[in-house]
């Protein structure tokens, strides 16, 4: 064949070597309605936890529980999970938990007291860490090239987003014209949906290589997590105390003694060499900020709006579309982006963009005249903090190989689990510390609010800063 030939003909078959095949359309329509599902689902429930409370009789201490024992079990086993998608079949093991996610949706409908309510938002955590790493692979496994994969990454942020900001509105209505109960039940058909659908557009996707799963090393990783993070979340409500330092303890035993087994295990369910990497290491470690700083903002901005100002639930619902919007259009424009800028340099950009525009809320005052400025300065950092979360979950996944991917996908979903869970007690600690306990005024509350917003923002601004210059170097151009 001539050069002019191969030149031709290199041409003709680039443009459908960039295009997705009408399967892949067709999985990537499924997969992203469900991360759309567990995004809504989130916001949803988060708007109704009050009504929640007062019918089922949670006093004000235990409510966050709620929220608390789903972010344990999600966090904890999503690791775990997406190795064992690696093995099984990660299509299996999706709609394995697209099942549990309908059992725990019903069981929280017709739940009538707190322990009902409690099982089933374990077992929606559980069915959380299933699918997302699940659907996350599946993704990443039928997107090999990187510019599909970074367009189906860039949407697959853009409906988490959407539905986030569509839970916040829906849970609104859903509570005031029906029932708290329906954020449950609204999950139920389409659960059903996915798993009667998934298995005719969807190709199951496992890893080729066979080995026993490392169940000393889920054991550490996942009670270790647990433990951890409840002593962080008791130590954000209560204040250090024996308990609470005591499990924090226990949690870094846990995981150093994880760190040694996977070291020296031939069937590690994460392999040390894969967390050597920088683009593994500091990518999860960004993850941790990134969503640990947003769901934070989005809790203060929650009480400023409403504690601060005196305004309605609906109107946070509608300053919190702001936030959603921006991460919408991050997500759109994110795959352009980084197809100019390397995610490695965009990681650390994009981070110190959203502690840049978290910043300007150490400013807010007590008039509703800040509203304005508030959306604003969200919606920018909103965009920064998917361009951030597009660039994390493309590095994170394309150093590791495609036997590996439930893995790679696992730790990155844990990751951003994790940094949910924490953030919140972290720097509602911060806030505690600020205003003290018992009764205060609305001057001492917006100081705790600038305080706990402020240590947010120079934390992400700190960070991005050590991954621009620990990541600005090319990568080596191999797979572990």
């Amino acid at each position: 064949m001539t050069t002019a030939t191969t030149a031709t003909t290199a041409a003709t078959e680039q443009p459908s070597a960039t295009r997705m095949t009408g399967r892949q359309v067709s999985a990537l329509v499924v997969l992203l309605a469900s991360q759309f599902m567990m995004a809504a689902d989130f916001s949803v429930l988060n708007v109704a936890l009050p009504r929640v409370g007062v019918d089922l009789g949670f006093t004000a201490g235990n409510l966050q529980w709620i929220t608390t024992t789903f972010a344990l079990c999600a966090a904890g086993c999503t690791l775990v999970f997406g190795r064992v998608g690696d093995y099984l079949g990660r299509r299996r093991i999706f709609i394995a938990g697209m099942a549990v996610l309908a059992v725990a949706s019903l069981i929280g409908g017709i739940a009538t007291s707190p322990e009902l309510l409690l099982v089933a938002r374990t077992l929606q955590g559980l069915a959380t860490a299933a699918v997302t790493p699940a659907a996350l692979a599946l993704l990443t496994t039928a997107f090999t090239e990187p510019s599909l994969r970074n367009k189906a990454l860039g949407l697959n942020g853009v409906m988490m987003s959407s539905g986030f900001t569509v839970g916040a509105v829906l849970g609104g209505v859903l509570t005031d014209l029906l029932s708290w109960r329906w954020a449950f039940f609204i999950n139920i058909p389409v659960a059903i949906a996915a798993i009667v659908v998934v298995p005719l557009v969807v190709q199951e996707s496992r890893g080729e290589s066979r080995s026993r799963i490392d169940l000393p090393g889920a054991l550490l990783i996942t009670v270790g997590l647990f433990v951890g993070i409840y002593g962080i979340t008791r130590a954000g409500e209560d204040g250090l105390d024996t308990v609470s330092v005591g499990s924090m303890v226990a949690a870094l035993v846990l995981l150093g003694s994880f760190w040694s087994v996977e070291s020296r295990s031939a069937d590690a369910l994460v392999p040390v060499q894969v967390l050597r990497k920088p683009e593994v290491a500091f990518g999860n470690l960004a993850a941790l900020f990134i969503f640990g700083g947003e769901t934070a903002l989005i809790f203060f901005t929650g009480l400023y709006v409403q504690n601060v100002l005196g305004l309605s639930s609906l109107v946070t619902g509608l300053v919190l579309v702001g936030i959603g919007v921006g991460q919408i259009l991050g997500g759109l424009i994110g795959p352009r982006v980084l197809e100019r800028v390397p995610p490695r340099a965009m990681l650390g950009t994009a981070l110190l963009g959203q502690g840049l525009f978290m910043l300007p809320g150490i400013w807010m005052t007590a008039h509703t005249g800040w509203l304005v400025p508030l959306i604003a300065t969200q919606f920018v950092n909103a965009i920064f903090s998917m361009l951030a979360m597009l660039s994390f979950m493309v590095i994170s996944t394309s150093s590791v190989d495609t036997d590996m991917q439930g893995m790679a996908t696992g730790m990155a979903t844990q990751s951003q689990q994790v940094g949910m869970a924490i953030g919140i007690p972290l720097l509602s600690a911060v806030f505690t510390a600020s205003i003290g306990h018992g009764s205060v005024g609305v001057a001492e509350e917006l100081s705790g609010i600038h305080l706990a917003i402020g240590v947010a923002a120079f934390a992400q601004i700190a960070v991005g800063v050590l991954l621009w210059l620990a990541l600005r170097r090319q990568p080596r151009q191999q797979q572990v």
